[in-house]
């Protein structure tokens, strides 16, 4: 019975946050030439993922900063703030400007630190100017030490440093005129723009950019909006004050028709069919009977995609020179579209050369071994991009598992002809040094062994990409584990390296 059948531990119970298998890996200089093992796992084609790196912890000088910690150097000054104020802040709270401030009573004054301090409150956004006033006080300052000597008698005399916020402007109030075919509570949350948010003309133009692409997306492709900000000094438009106070923001639509699919067709494909293509590309036309008001929208930036989406169809069966293009042809009443895409299939290619470049630990006949294109096949980019998840595997099962294939398609001047050249950056091969189990929730409910032993490595051994990607997907269909992200973190296994191996 595996170990683990003696622990049945419902989800609810225990999260675990992986790091779960987090290894400790040394690289290793490469020997000279090696052969690669024969093909495995033709199930696992494509480029791959790439292999996971281990989470960045901030530094501890930055986490100590970012809870406005004491300075690392030596403090050293003639005289000590004795109070910081801030003035002309309605909105922020004091609280909040204080956070951002490294100026602190009892410290000694230092302008650099001042006019840092001024930076990030300007940072922040909500103010459009913010200056700030030295005075000398009255009161003394402490006694100080100095290089570690006896206490100073000497008084310091003291400063009160005054920043001075002048806040923006807020959104009062957000109007939309004009909105037929989608109503205010759509398209508020679309514009960003919100009451006591801070008002710029730069919010309210990128909401108003925000709202077109929005109405696009829903077929109002003639839309045109207009945004006017009431109590601005360049205001052209006369508003009732009573019903718009300063400070809010009026968007008047003029929506358009809603546009619509009427028909697809595509032109000038000789080698796959109308049929096929259509299932490639997502717009949609009309569906029968009451269904063809259903999913046929006309979306422009979908119809540019699906151009996209035929040409690269193409090319990937070897008409490398191949292009798309679109026509719209609507009907009288300008509802209703047709689509057609117009093909220009050109050539199709062969193979003529295959080359393999960049590659030092593993012989190029090992390489060439584990392709399934030839010199002399025809161009399939699929089967191209199977080969080189097949390269990027087998250096993964040899330890390289951050190795990475290019591949890169030069056409040659004979008519049909294209050649392919594999640029291969192996990186360095990894060890297993150590593996570690990490139990969030409550880890008295589950032992190490049973995460162990869902993990087919050991220590000591290379890292096996192939291995550790199956061993992931193995953790999370255990049923152990929590696999909610709004519960857990994911469960995953990292890879750290161990840099004071590196070399």
């Amino acid at each position: 019975m595996p170990l683990f059948a003696a622990f049945p531990l419902p989800r609810s119970l225990a999260t675990l946050i992986i790091v779960a298998v987090s290894m400790i890996a040394t690289a290793v200089t490469p020997p000279a030439h090696a052969q690669m093992g024969g093909m495995g796992g033709g199930g696992m084609g494509g480029g791959g993922a790439q292999a996971p790196s281990g989470p960045d912890k901030p530094k501890f000088r930055d986490h100590i900063h970012t809870h406005a910690g004491m300075t690392f150097r030596r403090e050293r000054g003639d005289s000590i703030v004795g109070s910081v104020q801030i003035v002309g802040n309605h909105v922020v709270s004091t609280a909040d400007i204080y956070t951002e401030l490294q100026t602190r009573k009892g410290r000694f004054y230092d302008s650099e630190t001042v006019l840092a301090d001024v930076r990030r409150l300007n940072d922040m956004g909500s103010f459009d100017q913010v200056t700030f006033e030295v005075k000398p006080m009255n009161v003394s300052g402490p006694s100080t030490y100095e290089d570690g000597d006896e206490p100073s008698t000497d008084a310091t005399p003291t400063v009160q440093i005054t920043f001075y916020v002048h806040e923006r402007p807020v959104v009062a109030k957000v109007i939309f005129h004009g909105n037929y075919g989608l109503n205010d509570r759509e398209i508020a949350g679309r514009s960003g723009v919100s009451v006591g948010d801070p008002l710029s003309e730069f919010s309210v133009e990128s909401g108003r950019r925000r709202l077109i692409d929005y109405y696009q997306e829903e077929g109002f492709n003639q839309v045109a909006i207009a945004a006017t900000i009431v109590g601005r000094s360049d205001d052209q438009v006369q508003v009732d004050t009573s019903m718009a106070p300063p400070g809010t923001v009026i968007y008047r639509i003029n929506e358009g028709p809603l546009e619509r699919i009427a028909d697809i067709q595509i032109e000038g494909s000789s080698i796959v069919s109308e049929a096929r293509l259509k299932k490639i590309i997502t717009s949609r036309g009309p569906m029968a009977g009451i269904l063809s008001y259903i999913g046929n929208k006309a979306d422009m930036k979908k119809i540019d995609q699906d151009v996209d989406n035929l040409s690269a169809y193409y090319h990937s069966l070897g008409f490398l020179t191949a292009n798309v293009g679109r026509r719209i042809q609507y009907d009288e009443s300008g509802k209703w579209m047709t689509v057609v895409f117009v093909v220009n299939e050109g050539p199709r290619f062969r193979i003529g050369d295959m080359q393999i470049v960049g590659n030092e630990y593993i012989t190029e006949e090992s390489l060439r071994a584990r392709l399934e294109l030839k010199p002399g096949d025809m161009f399939d980019g699929t089967i191209m991009r199977r080969d080189v998840g097949e390269l990027v595997y087998g250096y993964g099962e040899l330890g390289f598992i951050y190795a990475e294939v290019n591949p890169k398609t030069i056409m040659r001047d004979e008519n049909g002809v294209a050649d392919i050249v594999y640029e291969i950056t192996e990186g360095d091969r990894w060890k297993i040094g150590r593996i570690m189990v990490n139990i969030d929730g409550e880890p008295h409910l589950m032992r190490e062994t049973t995460m162990l032993n869902l993990v087919d490595m050991r220590e000591g051994d290379w890292i096996d990409r192939r291995t550790l990607e199956m061993s992931r997907r193995r953790i999370e269909r255990s049923q152990l584990l929590e696999t909610n992200p709004m519960i857990a973190e994911t469960p995953d296994i990292k890879v750290v390296p161990k840099e004071d191996m590196l070399r």
